[in-house]
C-alpha cells in the first residue's frame, strides 16, 4: 500500500487526521487520527530487499471512550483487507484515550 493509498484510506474514516503529529497549537479537538510508520519489516532474498513491508500505526484519540466510533475505523479496515491489532490506553497528561491499530501495509 503506498502512502497516497493509506492517507485516502485514513480519510474514508471521516475524522481529522495527521501524519505523524499535528503542529503544535494545530490539533483539532477529539476524536481525531494519527497515522505513522515506525518501523519496516521487509523480506531479504539474495542481500538485498526482495519485498519491501512497512509497519503502520493508526492511532485513534478520543476524550470518552467511544465503540461505534472504534467499529467505523474497523470497518474501513476491514473493507481494505487489512488485518490489525488493538490496543488501548489512558494518556492521563492529555487526558485523551488513544486506540492504537497496528498493522503492516
Amino acid at each position: 500500500m503506498t502512502h497516497g493509498e493509506v492517507m485516502a484510506m485514513v480519510a474514508e474514516m471521516g475524522l481529522p487526521y495527521a501524519y505523524h503529529h499535528f503542529a503544535e497549537g494545530e490539533s483539532p479537538e477529539p476524536p481525531f487520527i494519527v497515522f505513522l510508520y515506525p518501523e519496516a519489516d521487509n523480506f531479504a532474498a539474495d542481500g538485498i530487499v526482495y519485498f519491501k513491508m512497512n509497519r503502520l500505526h493508526i492511532e485513534l484519540y478520543t476524550d470518552l471512550k467511544q465503540p461505534d466510533l472504534e467499529e467505523t475505523i474497523e470497518a474501513v479496515l476491514l473493507k481494505h483487507g487489512i488485518f490489525y491489532s488493538k490496543s488501548e490506553t489512558w494518556i492521563e497528561s492529555e487526558k485523551l484515550y488513544e486506540v492504537l491499530y497496528g498493522m503492516e501495509v
